[in-house]
């Protein structure tokens, strides 16, 4: 066997020492945009604070100073605009992880996390509980049970069928889907068109008003957890873009490792859907631009897109609440940037 000559090694080695150097640079620099974006988010808002008292106000929960800022400001901050920034910024990473994930998992690059119907059932959920008068936080509540019900009946459906597994499980995503669809089209038409429908529509439209700490401290271990997993399996789903048998000759099972970045990547959906309402697109969109960036390793598109799409939402949502004087559903900007992107990709001649 003739072997490979040195330099030639040598160069291989030091192109891939140079593109991982490139990708760690460019997740660095992600971090520190998304830095820089929730420090201008706190101050800007209809009242306007100065960044003085901004930082103040953030100081004094660790220790007492002298108080420069009014109480209502106080109010605004801690209870407005900080809960409203940090659910921005835990939506973006999660949606956009998820979407990464799942488009390792089916190796489908247009593939995103309502995929299996998460999204559907949780509006199904959703205006179920809007019609049957709950709260706010049990429609919440409903919400995530519907989506994770939805996403099992997915499974259990395609484990039932033959034929080419991974296109099983996608065609019974969209026939799921399509019934929970179907269902929320008639809680609309039977709902009071006074109250009840203009709740569901607003809803199905995507929003971050209203954010409160306690949502955010509901959904956050949910979210921590599943991130948590598809982060420590990031190279694990990069085995499971080469096949199942390149994935069963290098030791992983691949059947169980895509169960557990479904179920994960699920949950972060659900949790995300049930707070916000639907926000489509960020879970296409962003896996997509930190591929273009950094190529398409798992092991830093993980981090990427966790950043890019926290940072990405949250400048959304700045926009939403500060372009007209009513303020824009955030699912209605995120898909005028995601459908022009969407015809981008599958009109360009170049395969990413």
């Amino acid at each position: 066997m003739d072997e490979i000559p040195s330099s030639e090694t040598g160069l291989s080695h030091k192109s891939l020492s140079h593109s991982a150097q490139r990708a760690n640079a460019i997740i660095a620099g992600l971090g520190i945009g998304v830095i820089v974006i929730v420090a201008v988010s706190l101050l800007l808002g209809r009242y306007p604070i100065d960044p003085l008292q901004a930082i103040g106000m953030l100081a004094n929960c660790i220790f007492p100073i002298d108080q420069t800022w009014t109480d209502q400001q106080a109010t605004l901050f801690f209870n407005v605009r900080l809960p409203r920034i940090l659910l921005a910024l835990m939506v973006g990473c999660c949606l956009s992880v998820a979407g990464a994930a799942y488009q390792g998992t089916f190796q489908n690059p247009l593939v995103s996390p309502d995929i299996l119907g998460a999204s559907q059932g949780a509006a199904f959920g959703a205006a179920v509980a809007i019609l049957a008068g709950f709260t706010t936080i049990m429609v919440s509540v409903s919400a995530f049970c519907f989506a994770l019900i939805t996403v099992l009946l997915v499974l259990l459906i395609s484990s039932r069928a033959k034929g080419n597994h991974m296109m099983v499980v996608v065609l019974a995503g969209v026939m799921v889907s399509s019934l929970f669809q179907a269902g929320v089209s008639y809680a609309k038409l039977v709902a009071d068109p006074t109250d009840e429908l203009a709740d569901i529509t607003y809803w199905l439209m995507g929003s971050l008003t209203g954010a409160k700490m306690g949502q955010i401290e509901m959904i956050f271990p949910i979210l921590l957890a599943g991130c948590i997993v598809l982060f420590a399996l990031r190279w694990r789903i990069n085995i499971l873009t080469m096949g199942d048998d390149e994935a069963s000759t290098m030791g992983v099972n691949a059947r169980a490792i895509r169960i557990i970045v479904i179920i994960a990547a699920t949950f972060v959906t659900a949790a995300c859907v049930c707070v916000t309402g639907m926000i489509g697109w960020v879970g296409l969109v962003i896996p997509h631009l930190c591929r273009m960036l950094i190529g398409a390793d798992y092991r830093k598109l993980i981090p990427a897109s966790m950043l890019m799409g926290a940072g990405f939402l949250l400048v959304v949502d700045d926009i939403a609440r500060l372009a007209t004087t009513a303020e824009i559903p955030i699912g209605i900007l995120t898909a005028f940037v995601g459908a022009p992107f969407f015809l981008y990709l599958i009109t360009r001649k170049k395969k990413i």
